[in-house]
């Protein structure tokens, strides 16, 4: 079937005003600041809230915008080229909130939303463990009901934005201690100061405006109100929001990975050597082409998985391949683009280094590469071990 990947008149609008947005506000230098301080992009989120981002992908009937999925991956790519912490600021908050639309109960509906659409409260995600990665099914974080309330005890990491002020943690738990994990699991919405909770913030790499954490939970006691949809269902809520989830990344890794080439291009265009620019010599000017041409094939990748999803198909092996490449094209084109700048890209006040740490993670989180090949794989009928 032909894709036609032409935005509207309001599509193009949106992607004006988000830009304009990002220009005003995350400047460089504040970039900068929230890489090397590091701190919480708090005006930025504002920003968000004021523009009606957080809106944009809930229907009407909750007090949303009744955005698209197309919609969403403008959004998606905008703020990845300024920096894809600035997406998990944002993308995090979001499926978490269509999580709870999705799976959670009116009352839930209700009650949750509006807080989270109008920025008085923020969400992250709790999941890994330190035995239990991409086999999420093997976690041990355990919670217990206790008449009106449940009480968890265990340890998450590698927890995102989980320090945020005013954030809500949502907590994936073993709610029967023993089964199957799809029968076995349950999703919690904590308060991150709810006693019994501890939060460790981790010194990573890169990504780190948000803030990466370890979370201990010491007989932590939740309302029997916390408990998102149905005790016992965790599982499958985890896998609902997973292909949207990794659209959003791809989005990311394209408007990351453009940024990117345009700061290696810029650089090649002003330095000099030899007396002339060394954007005119073939080596360099081949690989900013080769560079130029993996993003616009992350673009098409993407957005025929937002066209597929769009349509309400089975977009899984679409939005597979899609941030299989983006991810590894994104970690390649930085790695490249610190080769163009030499020592230039290795000095900390040049974005390039920032984009070299990020991208490191790229192919780790959100599913690994060899957890995408695994997944492209099975789709065609291989069995993977």
């Amino acid at each position: 079937m032909p894709i036609d990947f032409s935005f509207t008149e309001e599509q193009n609008l949106l992607r004006d005003s988000v830009r304009a947005m990002l220009d005003r506000i995350a400047t460089p230098e504040y970039i900068r600041r929230c890489d090397q301080e590091p701190r919480y992009p708090s005006e930025l989120y504002d920003a968000f809230v004021e523009l009606g981002l957080l809106r944009m992908p809930f229907p009407e009937p909750v007090g949303g915008l009744g955005g698209s999925v197309i919609d969403f991956a403008i959004i998606a790519e905008e703020l990845g080229r300024k920096s894809y912490d600035f997406l998990g600021a944002y993308g995090t908050c979001v499926f978490n909130g269509l999580n709870i639309l999705h799976n959670g109960t009116e009352a839930q509906r209700r009650y949750w939303l509006p807080q989270l659409m109008d920025g008085r409260i923020k969400m992250s995600i709790s999941m890994t463990e330190p035995g239990a990665g991409s086999d999420a099914g093997a976690m041990r974080t355990s919670a217990r009901r206790d008449g009106e309330h449940w009480v968890i005890n265990g340890q998450k990491v590698f927890s995102t934005g989980a320090g945020a002020e005013r954030n809500v943690i949502n907590l994936y738990a073993r709610s029967k201690p023993e089964g199957p994990h799809q029968e076995s699991l349950s999703l919690f919405l904590v308060d991150k100061d709810t006693p019994g909770i501890t939060l460790r913030k981790l010194d990573t790499l890169g990504r780190r405006a948000l803030g990466t954490y370890e979370v201990f939970f010491d007989d932590v006691r939740v309302p029997a109100d916390r408990l998102v949809g149905e005790p016992h269902k965790g599982w499958a809520y985890m896998l609902s929001g997973l292909q949207l989830e990794r659209l959003m990344t791809a989005a990311g890794y394209s408007g990351c990975a453009q940024a990117a080439v345009d700061l290696a291009l810029a650089y090649a265009k002003e330095r000099r050597q030899f007396g002339r620019p060394i954007g005119s010599f073939q080596s360099i000017a081949h690989l900013l082409a080769d560079m130029q041409t993996a993003v616009e094939a992350s673009r098409m990748l993407m957005w025929r998985a937002a066209f597929q999803l769009e349509r309400g198909e089975d977009a899984l092996m679409a939005i597979s391949q899609a941030k299989l490449f983006g991810s590894e094209a994104y970690a390649n084109i930085a790695n490249q683009g610190m080769q163009i700048m030499g020592g230039y890209g290795y000095i900390m006040e040049f974005d390039m280094q920032r984009h070299y740490r990020d991208a490191r993670a790229t192919t780790i989180t959100a599913g690994t590469s060899q957890m995408q090949r695994n997944l492209i794989a099975g789709l065609m009928g291989l069995k993977t071990k």
